[in-house]
């Protein structure tokens, strides 16, 4: 059970010793947090090696578990289990890092100290629009330079909108090194249902995440033995990430090939009463791989996503994708006893699962004996946010995102107006040539055909020193190109957009991450599928991919169009005008497209990527230059950052310096550059 202490100007619970969650008081205007970011090594507690047994730990010299003592769960950074320690990235020691819950338009202030010795960091607060604060985006050489090994940077910004949301580097590949968190935000109203923090993750327990992403590049091998990426449950491809487990706030098993032996690794425990509704809010904090979710025996009733509410509908499960948040609420109306909760991975051919522990009160220490639920002819199992139609499993029905319906009735799309919007076709692809000279990857991810091209300086603030434009014919149809690629938006225009995912580059569906704003999901459409076995077998007609190749299946879809003109200027048939939801994140299926809108209102410079971190760090991403006259100023003394040789732009501003210090006769300073 949890007890709750009162530590300065914050409630922090702790539930079986874990430090869950620090809460701002809701009187407060303003909440103080400090992050360390440092390196700590799994299955260790100190300098003692430690092993699981039985759902506990124990030190490493132990011969007899019945007898010793075991370990406190929170003194050990678990992850799997797995005995060989792997360095992770951590925030105040932490694994995943502190959960944050605050309340709507409290100002919040984040030390971060960086105490890693090689790497820089940022942290991005995913989902939060910071209107007024986009230099707080925490996107290293977007927003901001990267906080340096022993260098502070302080966020502060306004929590808004309310809902879940969570915050995690933006640097390389930190975020799957254990840089995460939780960050709620709640409503200033009473409720009596308890809220409960899930984060699931895949998991690589002899691998960080960087040597993941140079084996995606040049080749993944057990020993000897070439490894084969998985294929999704509609026999499309995931990237090339091996994982041994899954894990739900940083626990779980490391299971042997039969699914059924596992190392005994410690669980996340949720206890309940009976009787008692509960919330859940889940986040997708994964590398790669989507989860479908469950609980035994109890139908989860899906309230939210993203931080928006949806009118509610009961399913036996849902998925997630990374980057993604879904809240749903259950009832514990069940028999005392204890309940798996599951995650399982969509992939075709391998088993791999997520295990926590749903607890009664007074229900003994044990692992549940409990089954996954039946799907059978009088009792279907409905699957929310399927990335296809058709769920190859007996008596199982999906039901993509775009069925869902916001739960308010006075927030409907912004309106398609002639002279005041725009529409935009953005495929998200691979499609599968070396673009570059010294390119070492024979597939980079883009859109439209663009591998982004990164700043060495904040272009945010520094926007006169750095220029990759994506030119013709470098960036024309089926051709490849390094730039960086951003969408000029402003004024208050509708910017209507369609997220695509086809011709030769199509696969490993994408979830779709913007920045600054959450948009509404208008309409989705799938590639076409068998409807016996699901496999995925051409691209959506509605799309019409032009350029010089003809068949789509070799066209990379850099100029795509709607196939019927009359589809034009938001006159797409079927869209969800009215009740449409709301969503940051949003998975592009395979073959298929996503419409959505959002209202161009919020000046900054926004990252708008694949959350799939081996794709954004591959190039699949761009930006959104929203109004760029019109952004706020930047506190005073906010960093710059460049390379050296400085730009041009810089080299005549330092000559200046120098010729007017000179002049004057005082010593030269460029602090003011």
């Amino acid at each position: 059970m949890c007890r709750r202490v009162l530590i300065n100007v914050l409630i922090v619970a702790f539930c079986s010793g874990i430090l869950q969650a620090e809460v701002c008081k809701i009187d407060m205007k303003e909440c103080v947090f400090h992050f360390e970011v440092e390196h700590r090594l799994t299955m260790m507690r100190g300098k003692t090696l430690v092993f699981p047994h039985g759902g506990n730990v124990f030190a490493y010299d132990v011969n007899d578990t019945s007898t010793a003592e075991p370990i406190p769960h929170d003194q050990v950074i678990t992850a799997d289990g797995w005995e060989n320690p792997r360095l992770v990235s951590v925030v105040n020691g932490q694994f995943p890092g502190p959960n944050i819950i605050v309340f709507e338009g409290q100002q919040i202030v984040v030390h971060v100290k960086n105490k890693l010795n090689s790497h820089g960091v940022t942290i991005h607060w995913h989902g939060l629009h910071q209107v007024d604060t986009p230099w707080m985006d925490g996107v290293p050489f977007v927003t901001q330079c990267p906080i340096l090994p022993g260098q502070s940077f302080t966020y502060r910004f306004k929590a808004s909108p309310k809902g879940t949301f969570w915050w995690h580097s933006h640097a390389g590949a930190q975020r799957t090194m254990g840089v995460y968190g939780a960050f709620i935000i709640k409503e200033r109203t009473e409720t009596t249902t308890e809220d409960l923090i899930m984060q699931i993750t895949d998991w690589n327990h002899d691998m960080d995440s960087d040597t993941d992403h140079a084996k995606m590049i040049y080749g993944v091998y057990d020993g000897r033995k070439k490894w084969n990426p998985s294929q999704s449950l509609d026999s499309s491809f995931f990237s090339m990430l091996l994982i041994h487990s899954l894990l739900i706030n940083g626990r779980g098993r490391y299971y042997q090939e039969n699914n059924i032996d596992h190392n005994g690794a410690p669980l996340t425990v949720y206890n309940v009463k009976s009787g008692n509704k509960y919330r859940f809010r889940v986040i997708g904090t994964g590398a790669l791989y989507p989860f479908r979710i469950s609980i035994d025996s109890h139908t989860l009733t899906v309230v939210a996503s993203d931080g928006y509410d949806l009118k509610p509908v009961e399913a036996e499960s849902f998925v997630i994708n990374p980057g993604e948040r879904f809240d749903f609420e259950i009832t514990a109306n069940q028999p005392v006893g204890n309940y798996w909760i599951r995650g399982i991975t969509l992939e075709k051919g391998r088993y791999r699962r997520a295990d926590a522990i749903l607890r009664y009160e007074t229900a003994t220490a044990s692992d549940p004996k409990t089954n996954r639920q039946q799907c059978t002819a009088a009792k279907t199992c409905l699957v929310l946010n399927c990335p296809f139609t058709y769920y190859p499993e007996a008596y199982t029905e999906c039901v993509t995102f775009d069925q869902l319906k916001s739960a308010v009735n006075d927030d409907p799309a912004p309106v398609f107006e002639p002279g005041m919007s725009k529409e935009y076709f953005l495929n998200w692809a691979f499609p599968g040539v070396k673009p570059y000279p010294g390119s070492v990857n024979g597939h980079p991810g883009s859109v439209n055909g663009r591998d982004f091209h990164t700043p060495d300086v904040n272009p945010l603030l520094q926007p006169k020193e750095w220029s990759s434009p994506c030119k013709s014919p470098e960036c024309g149809d089926d051709r490849h190109c390094l730039c960086t690629h951003a969408l000029e938006i402003g004024g208050g225009d509708t910017i209507q957009m369609i997220l695509m995912n086809m011709g030769m580059g199509k696969g490993w569906s994408h979830p779709i991450h913007m920045h600054g704003h959450s948009f509404y999901v208008l309409k989705m459409g799938y590639g076409n599928y068998n409807s016996s076995t699901g496999a995925i077998q051409g691209d959506n007609s509605d799309i019409d991919c032009r350029g010089p190749v003809t068949d789509p299946n070799k066209s990379f879809c850099n100029n795509a169009t709607w196939r019927d003109a009359a589809w034009l200027n938001g006159r797409v048939p079927g869209l969800e005008l009215n009740n449409p939801p709301r969503k940051d994140t949003i998975i592009v299926p395979t073959g298929g497209y996503v419409v959505i809108r959002i209202k161009a209102d919020n000046p900054g410079l926004w990252n708008m990527h694949c959350h799939i971190e081996l794709h954004s760090m591959d190039g699949m991403l761009m930006l959104l230059n929203e109004s760029f006259t019109e952004i706020p100023s930047a506190p005073k003394g906010f960093p710059d950052c460049h390379s050296y040789p400085p730009s041009p732009y810089r080299m005549n501003l330092i000559s200046k310096a120098e010729e007017h210090q000179q002049g004057n006769g005082i010593m030269v300073s460029y602090d003011f550059i």
